[in-house]
């Protein structure tokens, strides 16, 4: 049986889960909770396999216990269940450690299977939230320089002209232009100073 707490600021919301996982053969709702610093205790207490944890509760809201359990009930897999998708609440809630996101319009089927998913270590995301992650990635990639682009910051860090750096690596000087524009371009400046400077925050450079 999948050991399930349902932590949720809203008793109809609460009540309407519970019955609704009544009927499941392999599901079990062994507590429930009212905000995010009870929901910790209910979960370590009842050994707890899956949360279904609401996001905005008054007091520790869901991120803050999400955190909190993998410190406190490492075991307990956190599937956030909430209205909300937007980014300021999908990437905190990832990174704090839920498994799953998905939003209380979801199906009843598709809740089941997320709950029976979460337990087995598998991850079930709404579309919109598997949007917002896509979108991260796309954006950390992004902003990361390629091992060309790396060579061409550091010889501009030690003092290279264009023509000198193009010398240096054998590659014509409309290259290094090239490059440096898209070193621009991922850092968010416009010269080159500012890309340096970038470079030496971030690390890149020696």
């Amino acid at each position: 049986m999948i050991r399930l707490v349902i932590v949720d600021d809203h008793p109809i919301v609460r009540g309407g889960l519970r019955d609704m996982f009544a009927d499941a053969e392999d599901i079990v709702v062994v507590g429930e909770a009212g905000d995010g610093a009870e929901g910790i205790e209910r979960a370590k207490a009842l050994a707890a396999d899956v949360v279904l944890m609401d996001l905005r509760m008054p007091g520790m809201d869901g991120v803050a216990a999400t955190a909190a359990l993998r410190e406190r009930a490492p075991s307990a897999r956190v599937l956030v269940l909430t209205t909300f998708d937007g980014e300021s609440d999908v990437l905190p809630a990832i990174e704090a450690g839920a498994i799953s996101y998905l939003l209380k319009d979801a199906l009843p089927d598709e809740l089941m299977r997320a709950v029976r998913a979460a337990a087995r270590g598998e991850s079930v995301l709404a579309p919109s939230v598997t949007q917002h992650l896509m979108g991260q990635v796309r954006r950390s990639g992004a902003g990361t320089l390629t091992d060309r682009e790396k060579q061409v910051l550091q010889l501009v860090a030690n003092g290279s002209s264009n023509r000198e750096a193009a010398t240096a690596l054998f590659i014509g000087e409309a290259s290094i232009k090239t490059h440096l524009q898209h070193i621009y371009d991922k850092f968010g400046v416009r010269d080159r100073a500012s890309a340096v400077a970038e470079g030496y925050r971030r690390r890149l450079l020696t």
